[in-house]
């Protein structure tokens, strides 16, 4: 059986835990300038800028919707 490859690449992993690391610190801004302070919003933003490198990250997924 084939072992299943680790969903983001090196690279990607370097530029999350930089952006972590600068959250942390209170370094770290959004796009209007305001200081992030939510880890998933932070790893957003990190994620965005390694696709944007050119880092192996699978693509974004899509919401669901409820059924009722």
């Amino acid at each position: 059986m084939a072992r299943k490859s680790s969903s983001a690449g090196p690279k990607a992993k370097a530029k999350v835990h930089k952006v972590m690391k600068e959250q942390k610190q209170g370094k770290l801004k959004s796009g209007s300038g305001k200081k992030v302070t939510s880890r998933k919003q932070a790893i957003a933003i990190a994620l965005n800028e390694a696709r944007k490198s050119g880092a192996k990250i699978p693509p974004k997924k899509k919401s669901a919707t409820k059924k009722s």
